[in-house]
């Protein structure tokens, strides 16, 4: 006989994700984001003070890995076109790509690791609140540093005056310097290859991509080794902070939002299963060699009497 489950016993499905519920939930994390660095501008002199504080405790730390690449980017354009590309662009692309592939691929990792990306991402919109920070390609020329992005800008799409497209540099906050957001989620599309992907492309990928977008960032001259050092550090306090965002996302949702009504159970047994599996009887058809509990006994004679009991004459039982 065929194993049936019974209705209502079946383990209850998993809640599936809906792409066009996380695609307006990623929109909208991503409008706070690019908000908050139009409308925090922060003052230009206290930027230019932070970020001339962080070259300082540099200096101190015997850190100058910024001076170097950016040079090199600037004397080799086969260098510092790709990376002023890569710079302007790939967060844009990679990211989204990986988000779109672990929603299809990983889709019981999703949400973890979406709340992540968004948790830090939130984390780095109040370091650009709190801390602007001029970048150092805008720092006085005095200071050695060459903005790649405005010397290689008949090369791309960008203006001279930051990586947005060309007219539009001004609504950007270009003091959002500290953490870097560029090497965060490089750090989290690396992490998200390394531990779900299976092939040793992805492996190198997760690996590469990361290092080589700090590279970049200091290359081009639009952040600080330290810059990049605290879109790490934010991408860790992301991690440890997701688990409570998600809990108490959950805790909003179940207050807020109405539970489904369950279904009202059948008292009339109607739906109730076919033990059977399909095959019926008629209310007096019996199996072959079936006794019926009345005539076994006869009428009037106790379950425990013999068929003695009941006498020599007495008519058989029908068939």
């Amino acid at each position: 006989m065929p194993h049936t489950e019974t209705p209502g016993t079946e383990a209850a499905p998993a809640t599936r994700l809906r792409w066009w519920t996380e695609l307006p939930l990623i929109l909208l994390v991503y409008a706070c984001y690019s908000a908050g660095r139009l409308v925090v501008r922060g003052d230009v002199s206290d930027a230019v003070d932070h970020g001339l504080a962080i070259l300082r405790i540099e200096k101190a730390l015997y850190l100058n890995a910024e001076h170097p690449l950016n040079r090199l980017f600037t004397r080799e354009p086969w260098l510092g076109i790709p990376a002023d590309f890569w710079y302007a662009s790939l967060h844009y692309l990679v990211t989204p790509a990986i988000l779109v592939w672990l929603f299809r691929s990983r889709a019981a990792h999703f949400r973890a690791a979406r709340t992540w990306l968004m948790t830090s991402t939130f984390i780095g919109l109040i370091g650009f609140t709190l801390l602007p920070t001029c970048p150092p390609r805008l720092l006085d020329a005095s200071h050695g540093f060459v903005d790649t992005m405005a010397h290689y800008s008949a090369y791309g799409w960008w203006a001279g005056e930051a990586s947005a497209p060309r007219g539009l540099g001004g609504l950007t906050n270009q003091y959002a310097a500290m953490p870097s957001l560029h090497v965060g989620w490089a750090l989290w599309c690396g992490v998200i290859l390394w531990r779900y992907g299976r092939t040793r492309l992805t492996r190198t990928a997760a690996v590469v991509y990361p290092l080589v977008t700090v590279i970049v960032v200091m290359g081009t001259a639009n952040h600080y080794f330290l810059d990049a050092v605290a879109g790490a550090a934010v991408m860790g306090a992301g991690l440890l902070l997701a688990p409570v965002v998600t809990r108490s996302a959950d805790r909003a949702k179940a207050r807020f939002l109405p539970r489904p009504a369950a279904a009202p159970a059948n008292s009339s047994g109607a739906n109730s299963p076919i033990v059977s599996a399909g095959c019926h009887t008629s209310a007096g058809e019996r199996f072959p060699r079936q006794r019926h509990p009345e005539s076994r006994y006869g009428p009037g004679t106790e379950s425990g009497a013999s068929p003695s009991d009941a006498g020599e004459g007495a008519p058989a039982p029908a068939r």
